[in-house]
């Protein structure tokens, strides 16, 4: 890597303990600064570890457990002091909360570079202004400082996670041109009531996908197309739902994580908005991808995240999101992807 300290240990930490979705988006700013200063050590959450475990960037995945475990001031000062023992000389922190800011001031490290919006940046050394416009990953990326290289989003899948979604698959007799639909998200608002209609219409292979938590949703959506949907929600670990997503010839979703996993490993994207919009920074990034969303609600966007209840109690933005639209964006986006690999 060109520029690279000299160094038999990572001397950058990266704190980044958001949701999935920004841990995914996160990785084009871990590849540049590893190119800068060799690879990085991460602090995230145990659920988002197993996504950076073999990212060619990532040294050491520290587990925070600051729901669980780790919770509170104790658990804080615990993970603090064993950052502090690694002797980082730089903490960057792409994830505004106080409690980073925290592990950052107990890591030791002299240097700790985050967003001037923050509201601990008084604890931040270097303070980076974070623009309104453009998508996230631009976002974060200028935490790596000026002329930093742009990476693609990325997840580096094994051999073993490829093995076990195509074992998944074949045990299930799906076959290649399949369509994946997410329709989980822990915003309710997010949720596009239309999946089981949409599986029905289809004239293909479907495969839900989603977390433990998601598989009453997609059972009830794969329900709907028997013999030719399977659910395969919470069924596989994460790197293994994302290399199921990777075989997927699309996959329609919410704003939410799985998004941003087909972008990280290449899968075409039809991507659903109601509460929130695609301008806030985090919406699908490649040529091939599509966004349905209401074309003319005034109450849009309602929030940052999108509220668990429609704040007006109608909830316009979804509902009136028609199945013919969704099929016609999945078809647009097949016949796209179809069209760049074949160069017509």
């Amino acid at each position: 890597m060109a520029g690279v300290e000299a160094s038999d240990r990572p001397t950058t930490v990266v704190i980044q303990t958001a949701f999935l979705g920004d841990v995914v988006l996160t990785t084009p700013l871990l590849a540049a600064l590893a190119e800068r200063h060799g690879r990085v050590d991460v602090v995230t959450t145990p659920a988002a570890a197993p996504l950076l475990e073999t990212h060619p960037a990532v040294g050491t995945v520290i587990r925070y457990d600051k729901r669980g475990a780790d919770r509170g001031l104790a658990g804080l000062w615990r993970v603090g002091r064993a950052l502090r023992a690694r002797k980082y000389l730089r903490a960057v922190l792409p994830h505004r909360s106080w409690r980073s800011a925290g592990l950052a001031m107990l890591a030791g490290a002299a240097e700790r570079t985050g967003f001037t919006d923050s509201p601990a940046a008084a604890t931040y050394t270097r303070r980076i202004h974070r623009s309104a416009a453009g998508h996230e990953v631009e976002r974060l990326l200028a935490l790596a400082g000026p002329g930093a290289a742009a990476p693609p989003v990325h997840l580096e899948l094994t051999a073993g996670d490829r093995a076990v979604a195509d074992a998944w698959l074949a045990e299930r007799g799906v076959p290649p041109g399949f369509v994946a639909l997410a329709p989980g998200s822990i915003w309710g608002t997010k949720r596009w009531p239309g999946y089981a209609a949409l599986a029905a219409e289809l004239d293909a292979p479907v495969v839900v996908v989603g977390g433990p938590e998601d598989a009453p949703l997609a059972e009830t959506v794969a329900a709907a197309a028997p013999g030719r949907a399977s659910n395969a929600a919470g069924a596989l670990p994460l790197r293994g739902s994302a290399a199921l997503i990777a075989r997927a010839a699309v996959l329609v979703t919410n704003d939410s994580a799985p998004l941003h996993l087909a972008t990280a490993v290449g899968t075409p994207v039809v991507a659903l908005f109601g509460p929130t919009v695609p301008s806030f920074g985090f919406g699908p990034r490649g040529a091939k991808d599509r966004v349905v969303e209401h074309p003319s609600l005034p109450c849009r966007p309602c929030s940052a995240h999108g509220p668990q209840v429609c704040p007006l109690e109608h909830h316009r933005c979804m509902r009136e999101l028609s199945v013919a639209s969704v099929a016609e964006a999945v078809a647009a986006c097949m016949e796209a992807h179809r069209a760049i690999r074949t160069g017509h």
